[in-house]
């Protein structure tokens, strides 16, 4: 098994820090769970290399009410070097822990060159993709009222749809290797009424440019209650013969590789007995049980 989407810090640290026994307690807590190999992917917005390329970005969108929270995040998280994270990340894979540099990449409307420009100046071996907000709105951050309370005046189909939109956008860039948590926008437990046609649309984009699909126990422990993706959005992106990465999407030690074991489960159960690991940014296909 492999575990390809950790953090370093909680959501709640702002400038970071850099230990060679937190990763290697990682790794231990991985091993616990049946994982052998591991990702180290950050949050691209930490980094304050990707606000000097993507800018105020928030300004773009009409002020919307969620616009100050925006602002207020990245001046709370972009404080930290992309340089000082890629060199750590290598040097704990050349101390021999079983990790790949990696990242996560978040998707912005009408900048994906840019962004893809910066990552593409270092050695990644592999890069997630996500959405985590539609223009301003971080319709995932369940702890912020104000974004919750959005879901409330927002129509729950069309937010649905223009994150399926966001997520097309993102696939087609070519920008990552890898789509995390590929159905997060039910974070909440908000789902659109139908949502086979949307997972049609998303399976058929990974499918499309031949990206990996992470399937994630994070979901588990949100509102939703559920891994990503959902078990119909699975069947589908199977039957298109996507390929696919488990993970944990963990920021602390005692969620590293959780319900491993159950991911490989719900692959097996369909069919799925490899998955994608990746080495400069090279897709190596593995056995599902025995990833080293």
């Amino acid at each position: 098994m492999i575990d390809y989407h950790l953090h370093l810090w909680s959501h709640d640290d702002s400038s970071v820090w850099y230990r060679l026994d937190q990763v290697a307690q990682y790794c231990e807590e991985a091993q616990r769970n049946g994982v052998h190999e591991l990702a180290l992917t950050e949050h691209l917005y930490r980094f304050v290399e990707l606000r000097a390329t993507v800018g105020d970005f928030w300004t773009r969108w009409n002020y919307e009410p969620t616009a100050p929270l925006m602002a207020d995040y990245f001046d709370f998280h972009a404080r930290n070097s992309l340089e000082d994270y890629v060199t750590f990340a290598q040097l704990a894979k050349s101390e021999g822990l079983p990790v790949k540099v990696g990242m996560e990449v978040d998707y912005y409307r009408d900048q994906m060159d840019d962004v893809a420009a910066l990552v593409n100046e270092y050695p990644f071996d592999v890069l997630i993709g996500s959405v985590h907000w539609l223009n301003t709105w971080q319709f995932d951050d369940i702890d912020s009222a104000v974004h919750m309370d959005e879901w409330r005046t927002r129509d729950v189909d069309q937010s649905w749809a223009d994150y399926t939109i966001a997520l097309e956008e993102l696939a087609a860039t070519n920008c990552v290797d890898v789509l995390a948590h590929p159905d997060v926008i039910k974070v909440a437990g908000h789902y659109a009424s139908h949502p086979e046609p949307l997972w049609d649309r998303m399976a058929d984009a990974a499918a499309a440019v031949d990206v990996s699909v992470e399937c994630s126990s994070s979901g588990w422990f949100k509102p939703v209650a559920e891994q990503y993706p959902a078990d119909g959005f699975l069947d589908r992106l199977v039957a298109r013969g996507v390929t696919f990465t488990t993970a944990s999407d963990a920021h602390r030690l005692e969620r590293v590789g959780s319900r491993a074991r159950d991911l490989a489960t719900l692959l097996e159960a369909r069919g799925v007995h490899q998955l994608a690991t990746y080495e400069q940014r090279q897709r190596i296909m593995v056995p599902l049980r025995s990833a080293q």
